[in-house]
């Protein structure tokens, strides 16, 4: 289990590009609301520690993490978005509708951000039980939002 290796929260910051100017769209699932608003915070105050203005933070929402893929279409596709953050939860249930949703949303983002050629980053925890996902979401694992906020303004370094 990668999260059990390394801290969410932990990045090498070294060599970040200039985010000031950079505008950062955040699509959030609604299921576990509780969560995904705890993983979102984090993106958003590791934006904001960075140098990325309030004002150009858009958050969006969509009913559960199988409709991050469509709500990150619509950010991406604004020529006025630099970097797209989407940010889900899915625990394991009794059916395996969580192997589908994750494999989904994992090549639908990934497909997103080869269609418009800007960062989309997959900000999906994908655990056993809500406990997983706590810690994944700043509990001893530390938080997936940082994570996906600090990968998406390294990856604004290989935007031409």
């Amino acid at each position: 289990m990668a999260s059990a290796l390394k801290n969410l929260s932990e990045y090498n910051s070294d060599n970040l590009p200039d985010i000031s100017g950079k505008k950062f769209g955040l699509v959030v699932a609604e299921w576990n609301k509780a969560i995904t608003d705890t993983l979102c915070k984090g993106a958003y105050d590791t934006l904001l520690q960075h140098g990325a203005k309030p004002e150009n933070i858009y958050r969006n929402t969509v009913p559960g993490s199988f409709e991050l893929t469509l709500g990150a279409q619509y950010l991406a596709q604004s020529n006025e978005i630099d970097a797209v953050i989407a940010l889900g939860v899915v625990i394991k249930g009794e059916t395996k509708h969580d192997d589908y949703i994750c494999h989904a949303v994992a090549q639908g983002l990934t497909q997103v951000g080869l269609k418009f050629q800007k960062p989309v980053i997959f900000g999906l925890v994908t655990t056993n039980d809500e406990q997983q996902a706590w810690d994944r979401a700043g509990g001893k694992h530390g938080n997936k939002g940082v994570e996906a906020a600090a990968t998406a303004i390294q990856m604004l370094n290989w935007v031409l």
